[in-house]
This record gives C-alpha cells, structure tokens and sequence, in this order.
C-alpha cells in the first residue's frame, strides 16, 4: 500500500512538513509520481523501526479498517516460538527457518524458501536491534487456512545486512493469506516491536507464554483505545 505524505506524518506522529524534509533530504525512502511523492507502507514501518522513531496506533488500521481482535497474538500462537535455531548465516537461517515451520504437508518448502531468498536479494528485512522479519512482498500462495507468524531465536547471532549494521539473532517469519493482512501484521509486529517490556522478553528468550502475553496486553489496549475513541469496525 502505497502513502501519501500526510498518511506518513499521521502514521509517525510528526508534522507534515517534517515528511517532506525527510523526503527532500533522501532520508526517507519515498519516489514521485508526476507532482506528487508517494511511500511504500513497508519501507516506512521498516525505515522508522530501524530507527527508533514511535509509530502511532493508527498503523493497527489499514484504509481506516479495524483489524480483527488479537491479529497479531493469535497469528504468532498458531506459528510457534522456536528456540536454538542452529544456523551459520542468512542463507542457512533461511534453510532452517524454512524446514522447521508449523506448516501443512501439503506445502512447498523450497518454493518458500526460493520465495524468502529472492526477497532478501532486493533488500534485507533486517530491520535493526538484533530482529529480522523474512517475508515476501506480498502473500504467497501456500494453503494456509489463517495467517501464521514464527518467532525463531538463533543459537548464535549472524551477519544479517540490517539497516543498522548489527547482527542479527531474532527472526520473525510472517506468512500471510492476503495483501491486507499482511500490512497489518507488519504493522502490528513493527508496532510491539517499541515495547520496551516486549523487547527486554525477546532478548532473554523468555517462554512462549510470557511473549504472547505481553503481545496480547499490547493490541488489547490500543483496540480498548480503539473503542474509546468509539470508533466502529
């Protein structure tokens, strides 16, 4: 999905004008189009978590739609948590990843591994602090009945290409069933990413149940603020 200016300063709570500083500076990623600048809604989740910029709840909302409740928690509690996920590199983290996932018999390993791959040869998805998110652009065809999300923490810490040079030992693997659901668990995950509570469970590996806890208290109460605002779905 693409933004406009506005829809960016909304996303990032900073002033408008502040948009279009960034995007005359090249610090943001952004291009033209005719007389207009356009962002891609990725990109600018991924650019602002690198960079520890707060994103607004808003971005819980994709075309000013509510999410379904816990989106993001239940997608995680059907995808699992995987602990000491041996691997040397990117390409043998991928192969790993790829082999262990909670998936249907049915589906194509190495088709989603190719499809990981090629991602990642256009642009690492590590998106700084020690977390990286493999995904495709879009969501991919793989007889999925919901959408999924594997958090994996890796024995050993491995040279990534994150935008902030560190490596990497966090990978969160989002497989999606449609283009909107995608967003907003990109969304979602980008946003309890700035969680303090939620960052310091990720970097003592805490037990799965304490994750998806803290996740769940998370989205339960930017949807209570939500319903305060009495916004309707």
């Amino acid at each position: 999905m693409d933004l406009t200016a506005k829809d960016a300063a909304r996303l990032l709570n900073v002033p408008e004008d502040t948009i279009y500083t960034w995007i005359r500076n090249g610090t943001v990623p952004s291009y033209r189009v005719r007389d207009k600048y356009r962002l891609n809604r990725v990109e600018l989740l991924e650019w602002a978590t690198a960079r520890n910029i707060k994103l607004s709840p808003e971005i819980f909302r994709e075309n000013g739609v509510k999410p379904p409740d816990l989106l993001l928690t239940n997608a995680l509690r059907r995808g699992g948590v995987i602990y000491e996920l041996d691997c040397r590199d990117k390409t043998s983290a991928l192969r790993a990843v790829c082999d262990v996932l909670p998936l249907p018999p049915k589906v194509d390993r190495e088709e989603l591994h190719s499809v990981l791959v090629a991602r990642e040869a256009l642009c690492s998805t590590g998106i700084g602090n020690g977390v990286a998110i493999p995904h495709p652009r879009g969501p991919i065809v793989l007889g999925i009945p919901e959408p999924q999300v594997t958090l994996s923490f890796l024995r050993n810490p491995i040279e990534y290409g994150a935008l902030d040079k560190k490596p990497v030992s966090i990978l969160f693997v989002i497989m999606s069933t449609t283009v909107r659901v995608h967003l907003l668990l990109l969304s979602h995950l980008m946003y309890g990413l700035q969680d303090e509570e939620f960052r310091r469970l990720l970097d003592a590996r805490a037990a799965q149940d304490q994750i998806l806890a803290k996740l769940e208290t998370i989205e339960a109460r930017v949807a209570e603020k939500d319903r305060g605002r009495g916004a309707v779905s």
